[in-house]
């Protein structure tokens, strides 16, 4: 197919949304709404790529960056008002251009090409993308003359009966011939109730002149729904949250739940893994082959190798190697590296730190700013005091340490290739390789002072 352009419609408020947020900044499946839109649009091609912004326009604007060149419609006066913000930033293309609205996130690629290849075989100067629904209440309806053409669209409030019983509606995506386009928006006028600019009465524009309009049924209404609530908001995450379950199963992952299951759009999965219930997946995550993800694992923007083991636990921008064991209960902060079969067991905290292969932070502890060697044991209760108050500092252990539990390493501080701490020590001092180091008071015995104490309180 070959659209040379494409105007996205991203300048709404969304007041039904109750919400500070641009209704297109609304994040679904891990991304913004529109983001979606924007990503179905380059799928097909389309390389000139304007979104129409207006409500919170800086705020849209820097959440999509360089990603696509942004048209301000200052007041939203409708969307044919919007497609004339548009049209001045494309006086060089030309053939045929794509109209959709960034408030649909679960238009499909695939569909979208279909109506470009209908819009450009049958040379009209308009397709509109049409959908059956089951309630066409408050929606503009199709109607077609004897040739099946559309002959023009009709909104609800101005329906007759007949016409009301139509459930082919528009769903407010367009392919036109961008020349008699610019003709067609030139003739709007705002003579309506709303005072606005509608892109619908280019349709009858087109009509009078004998032109060519066309309508193509999409396969699922479910892709061409407008989301403007939150409700809408929340079914739209189920509809996108199962289709990547079943993309990510037919490529050979075991979701044993998907509908208690929330895989973001972007995330990636190797065959064999198994994905447990209540596990969320988010952002650009990326798991390899024969791992056990869950249950209840929260993981984000984290690469997680081949073989690895993580339940009831939380990583954020971590990086995880082979065959590790993480959980339950455990914490990678940004920052983390574990190296091959790392293990980091219950109420573990990790944080900006790498663990060296086959080392071992079995359970409560905190490890931050650390660089930990090989096979490394790091005993319960094991703290870094990375912090001063004012800077961070950097704790070092070398490879086949031994660290004691409840050990305090006050960091800046070294323990030394196969050092060991007694249990219970503060290290405050650079501890040599193969030494122990112990740093803790003497113990001293009172005999007899727990009895006299118990004897004081009965007689009190």
């Amino acid at each position: 197919m070959s659209l040379g352009c494409a105007i996205i419609l991203a300048a709404g408020k969304g007041t039904r949304m109750k919400s500070r947020l641009p209704k297109v900044l609304h994040q679904v499946g891990g991304k913004y709404m529109v983001e979606h839109v924007i990503s179905a649009v380059g799928e097909i091609g389309v390389r000139e790529v304007i979104a129409v912004i207006g409500h919170e326009a800086e705020m849209v604007r820097q959440a999509l960056g360089n990603k696509i060149t942004c048209a301000v419609q200052e007041q939203q006066l409708g969307t044919g008002h919007a497609v004339m913000m548009a049209l001045p930033y494309l006086e060089q293309a030309g053939g045929s251009v794509l109209v959709a609205c960034g408030d649909t996130p679960l238009l499909r690629a695939d569909t979208l090409k279909k109506l470009g290849e209908f819009h450009l075989a049958s040379q009209a100067v308009c397709t509109i993308l049409s959908a059956r629904f089951p309630d066409p209440t408050g929606y503009g309806r199709i109607i077609r003359n004897q040739n099946h053409t559309v002959e023009k669209i009709v909104e609800q409030k101005d329906a007759r009966p007949e016409e009301l019983s139509i459930d082919e509606i528009n769903t407010g995506t367009y392919c036109f011939d961008l020349q008699w386009l610019r003709k067609a928006v030139q003739s709007l006028t705002p003579n309506n109730t709303q005072g606005e600019y509608y892109l619908t009465d280019a349709i009858a524009f087109f009509v009078s002149r004998g032109l060519t309009v066309h309508a193509f049924l999409t396969e699922d209404f479910h892709e061409t729904l407008g989301i403007n609530s939150r409700s809408q908001l929340a079914e739209a995450e189920a509809v996108l949250r199962m289709r990547k379950a079943q993309d990510l199963m037919a490529q050979g992952v075991t979701i044993i739940d998907p509908s208690s299951t929330f895989i973001d759009h972007d995330v990636q999965i190797g065959p064999d893994t198994i994905v447990e219930p209540f596990t969320f997946l988010r952002g650009t995550t990326v798991i390899g082959s024969e791992c056990i993800i869950g249950p209840h694992a929260d993981i984000k923007d984290s690469t997680i190798g081949h073989g690895v083991t993580c339940s009831r636990s939380v990583m954020v921008e971590s990086l995880v190697e082979d065959h590790c064991t993480i959980g339950p209960f455990a914490y990678l902060r940004p920052g983390t590296e574990l190296c091959e079969k790392v293990k980091v067991g219950d109420f573990v905290e990790i944080k900006k730190s790498v663990i060296g292969a086959q080392s071992k932070v079995p359970h409560l502890s905190y490890v931050g700013d650390a660089e930990v060697g090989k096979n490394v044991n790091i005993g319960c209760g094991t703290i870094t005091c990375n912090y001063d108050g004012k800077y961070k500092h950097r704790t070092v252990i070398g490879d086949g340490a031994f660290i004691g539990s409840n050990t305090n390493l006050v960091a800046p501080v070294e323990v030394g290739k196969g050092a060991m701490t007694g249990a219970g020590s503060t290290i405050t001092k650079n501890v040599p390789d193969d030494d122990l180091a112990l740093a803790r008071g003497k113990q001293i015995n009172l005999p007899g002072w727990a009895a006299k104490k118990r004897k004081q309180q009965e007689e009190m």
